[in-house]
């Protein structure tokens, strides 16, 4: 009795050494291995693949004792394990499949099954190697279409697996060192991509990956280059006018731009101000309308092709200025004559035509009137309207044949007394060209002269 129980202990001793060997400790270590217990033996078609998963079909294991199954795992290949690993257990002896869905796509595995008892295990079944699929090929077929403003398009074949779930499209710019993705289209069916809000005159590469449904990514697919539309050539030889009353002309070269849609015309009041858009132009000239005398402004034009694309026109600037006034009149002399306040003056800009005549009358303190004198064509004014106990200041306006008036003359001034003999006029006039004449109170006799105007006292009758 004592040799059976000896030799039972030895055999049992020997089964534990032959079943772990090249196998890891077990979850229950020092579990006797009962040889009696049924071996997991896979069916004809017992395992199946996937990119990521792994299935095994086994006979069904009709003894009572079993409570579950052991797998064992082994990665072979470079990253190979150095033994079969416990990995999983079954607590159903009923059940006749195993999945595993962690592995990776293209990867060679070892699996080993045995059944558990309550006090002890049967021996490891036979060892199988499985290979997962390779990882899924992206699209077959893929396309760009270069040339569009600020965009690229890529078209491709749809992928023929049911199984695609989406795509990745990856993009890289000269700028990038590697690929980046930029969008996930789902649908196995969608074959289409607008990549927006590039820049002008670039090149930008793509290529797609395949998703399928269960995670899935595939390799990228063949690259393909799209280049986006450049801008539209800006315009030549700008020029704008300087000599045109209350308007600048402004013309520039035509555009040679095939696909030419328009011109922006831009105004600014200094060169390195910001520029408003003031025109949209089918034509290569302007007219900018000014109401004022000698304005500046500085002015650019863009092309604009039919996709909307703006040409650069910041670099090419021109300045244009409407004809500023005429210089204004000097006053020579101011005296009071027997005929009235006699008024003389020279210019020297010939632009000028005709001379107008602003004449203020001061009264005590603070009654002031006011009148004008137009259309006056000679160098000499006589005012014969006027009062005793006043005072009369005069400026002088010169008048080009485009109406624009001058700057004004400097204002002078004449005192007229209270005791003045006041022309009895209901007008004033021009007058003839004649020397200016003094009249000399204290005397009878008249001394004629023409007295300059620095040589006047303008407070002084």
């Amino acid at each position: 009795m004592k040799l059976l129980s000896l030799s039972t202990l030895c055999a049992v001793s020997l089964l534990i050494l032959s079943g772990c060997q090249g196998i890891s400790p077990l979850p229950k270590k020092k579990v006797a291995i009962d040889s009696t217990l049924p071996v997991v033996t896979l069916t004809k078609n017992g395992i199946m693949r996937d990119m990521k998963t792994v299935a095994f079909e086994w006979k069904s294991i009709k003894d009572p004792r079993v409570n579950g199954i052991y797998v064992y795992k082994r990665i072979l290949g470079k990253k190979a394990t150095k033994e079969l690993d416990y990995y999983d257990r079954i607590d159903n002896r009923f059940k006749t499949h195993y999945l595993d869905a962690k592995n990776e796509p293209g990867t060679k595995y070892s699996y080993a099954f045995r059944v558990v008892s309550k006090d002890a295990q049967g021996k490891l079944s036979k060892v199988y190697s499985v290979s997962t699929l390779p990882v899924l090929e992206s699209v077959a077929w893929i396309h760009s279409i270069a040339g569009l403003p600020r965009s690229a398009k890529i078209i491709w074949r749809p992928h023929e697996n049911q199984r695609v779930a989406s795509y990745i499209i990856e993009r890289q710019s000269v700028e990038d060192e590697s690929f980046k993705k930029i969008a996930i289209l789902k649908g196995r069916l969608n074959a289409e991509y607008i990549d927006e809000g590039l820049k002008d005159n670039a090149v930008y590469l793509y290529r797609i990956r395949v998703k399928t449904y269960d995670g899935i990514v595939s390799k990228p697919s063949q690259i393909v280059k799209s280049v986006t539309k450049a801008l539209p050539k800006g315009v030549e030889h700008i020029s704008a006018s300087k000599n045109l009353p209350k308007m600048i002309k402004i013309s520039w070269s035509a555009s040679k731009q095939k696909d030419f849609h328009q011109y922006y015309l831009y105004r600014g009041e200094d060169i390195d101000s910001s520029f408003e858009l003031i025109a949209k132009l089918y034509n290569n000239s302007f007219t900018d309308h000014i109401n004022k005398d000698g304005q500046v402004y500085f002015y650019r034009v863009s092309v604009v092709d039919k996709d909307g694309l703006e040409s650069e026109h910041d670099k090419n600037t021109v300045m244009g200025m409407t004809l500023p006034k005429p210089d204004a009149p000097v006053i020579t002399s101011i005296q009071l004559t027997d005929s009235g306040v006699e008024l003389s003056w020279k210019t020297a800009d010939a632009r000028i035509k005709s001379y107008e005549i602003v004449r203020k009358r001061q009264i005590g303190w603070f009654k002031e009137t006011k009148k004008e004198y137009k259309n006056i064509h000679t160098n000499r004014f006589i005012d014969t309207n006027i009062a005793a106990d006043s005072m009369y200041a005069y400026t002088v306006y010169g008048i080009d044949e485009n109406g624009i008036v001058s700057k004004p003359s400097t204002e002078v001034k004449i005192k007229v007394g209270a005791f003045t003999k006041v022309v009895d006029g209901e007008k004033s006039s021009p007058v003839k060209e004649v020397p200016v004449k003094t009249y000399t109170k204290d005397t009878d006799s008249t001394q004629e002269k023409v007295t300059p105007v620095k040589d006047l006292d303008l407070n002084e009758i």
